[in-house]
This record gives structure tokens, C-alpha cells and sequence, in this order.
């Protein structure tokens, strides 16, 4: 059948069951930029890389805060990422004018989550383009959480999406158990390298990076240029190269990985449980 008979907008199915207005703003995902999240008793880091902009040959920063206790990472449409995260600003702002205390991250991502679930339903509606890695931390400690244009919202110990981030998962599935006794500089190092596997060695000698971080005693906060360069450099004086494997090339796809299932069983890094499916099964 021919695709483009179907994929006008969200309400019409192919014969084969798919939507292909989510299946574009899935791929959206995947070709953009790798970002990283991860988290451990104290501390949540978002770390993306950065690509300069052809036209105006600055760099596009990845990484943008929404309160001081919550921020994000975005992989895809920028565009469609300023919007959302506009969104998460206001709903902070109205909740700390009503109850002047910081919005759940929980909640936040849930309601977050039902906005994008409409997206996928209305036919004058395209979903949003664009994987989000929300970093967060409340009375319940930090949080990373991965939103995709499907609505899946899942509650993740370490995350990667974007283009050629299998590598950036192996890493973290290697060395997930490690993360809980590491120090706030050490979770850093590892974000680093973890994004490095997503690069080829051609790219890694002009590598450009965003690092964020949130955690105990400490509010949302985007590293400066400076020191997005020495976690850098530490981390290429501990490993000049990083290390590759069969799994990276042999393992799951990025398909397989980007959390579709409604377990989310099988994501490197994921808890057993996930706020749902998607965001209309997402109790607030």
C-alpha cells in the first residue's frame, strides 16, 4: 500500500496497524542529537552534545531549565522542544503560586505525558517531534525520566536517546550498579563518557558538550563552557578512547530500545516500573 494514503494525520490507521505521523516524530528522535541522562542517591546530570547550526553557525544548546529543581535534555525539533518546555514553566509557576511549594516531578512528567497523548489522537494535531530527558529532584530524591512523541513516560535510572545512542546505553547498563556510590564529579565523568561511545573517533576530538545538574542542596544548574571542558578533559586523560563492544553493533536495535513496550522491560537502566504505558493510563 502506498504510505502516503495514510499518513495526512494521527487518526487514520494503515492496513498494517501503524500511524505513520508517530513513526516521523519517533524518527525526529533518533536523528538528533545523543543526550544522556543518569542519577544516583543524591544527584540527577543531563548530559547532551551540541551541533552548530549551519546558518548561523552557533551552537544549539540541548539542555534547557524549567524551575529550580527541574530541567531537561531534548533530542529532535528544537522548535517543538521550546514549546513544550514553555509549557512545563507555566504549569511550575501556577503550581508554586498556588501552594508555594516545588511541583512533583512526578506529577510534572505525568501531566506532561496527557498533553502529548493528545497530540497522537486529534487530527488537526501533529505529535511533537522531539524525546525529552526530564532531570529532577524533590522530596523524593532525583529523578530522570524519558518522554517520548508516543507519550510513554517512563521512570529511568540512566537513559540515552538520539542518534547512535545504542553505544551510549551499553555504557550505562555496564556500569549502572556504580552509580550509586559515585560522587557528583564522578556521575559527571560518567554522562561524559557515556556520549562519547556515540561518537565515532573522527567526532571525538571536536566534541561539544551542554552538562546540567540538580540534586540535594542543590538547584537546577547548567556548567559553564569552562567547566564543560575540564569535566572533558578529566575524562579523556582517564580514557582516551571509548570502549566499544558487540553489543553496541549486535545487540538491540534503537527501535527495540526507545521504550515502546508497556513494561519498558529490556531499557538499560529502567526501574521495573514505569508511570505507564502512556499518558492516559497516567494517574495524577
Amino acid at each position: 500500500m502506498f504510505r502516503n494514503q495514510y499518513d495526512n494525520d494521527t487518526t487514520v490507521w494503515s492496513p498494517q496497524g501503524r500511524l505513520f505521523q508517530v513513526e516521523y516524530a519517533m524518527e525526529a528522535v533518533k536523528q538528533g542529537s545523543a543526550t544522556v541522562g543518569l542519577k544516583n542517591t543524591d544527584f540527577a546530570v543531563l548530559v547532551a552534545l551540541c551541533r552548530t547550526s549551519k546558518d548561523t553557525n552557533t551552537l544549539q544548546r540541548k539542555i534547557m531549565p524549567v524551575d529550580s529543581h527541574v530541567g531537561m535534555s531534548i533530542s529532535g525539533l528544537t522548535a517543538d522542544a521550546r514549546q513544550v518546555c514553555q509549557y512545563m514553566r507555566t504549569e511550575c509557576m501556577a503550581y508554586r503560586h498556588s501552594y508555594d511549594s516545588e511541583f512533583p516531578v512526578r506529577r510534572l512528567v505525568a501531566n506532561l505525558g496527557n498533553k502529548l497523548q493528545a497530540t497522537t489522537q486529534r487530527y488537526d494535531r501533529r505529535p511533537y517531534g522531539v524525546g525529552m530527558l526530564v532531570a529532577g529532584y524533590d522530596e523524593q530524591g532525583p529523578h530522570i525520566y524519558q518522554i517520548m512523541p508516543t507519550a510513554n513516560v517512563l521512570n529511568c535510572k540512566a537513559m540515552a536517546i538520539g542518534s547512535r545512542s545504542q553505544s551510549a546505553r551499553t555504557y550505562l547498563e555496564r556500569n549502572m550498579e556504580s552509580f550509586e556510590s559515585c560522587s557528583k564529579d564522578e556521575l559527571i565523568c560518567h554522562g561524559i563518557q557515556a556520549i562519547r561511545g556515540s561518537l565515532g573517533h573522527d567526532d571525538s576530538e571536536n566534541l561539544t558538550i551542554n552538562v546540567a545538574i540538580v540534586g540535594k542542596g542543590l538547584p537546577f544548574k547548567m556548567l559553564t563552557d569552562a567547566e564543560n571542558q575540564f569535566y572533558l578533559k578529566v575524562v579523556e586523560a582517564l580514557n582516551p578512547l571509548p570502549g566499544q563492544d558487540s553489543l553496541s553493533e549486535e545487540g538491540m536495535s534503537d527501535d527495540d530500545m526507545m521504550g515502546q513496550g508497556p513494561s519498558g522491560s529490556g531499557i538499560p537502566g529502567h526501574d521495573a516500573t514505569d508511570i505507564g504505558s502512556n499518558a492516559s493510563t497516567t494517574g495524577n
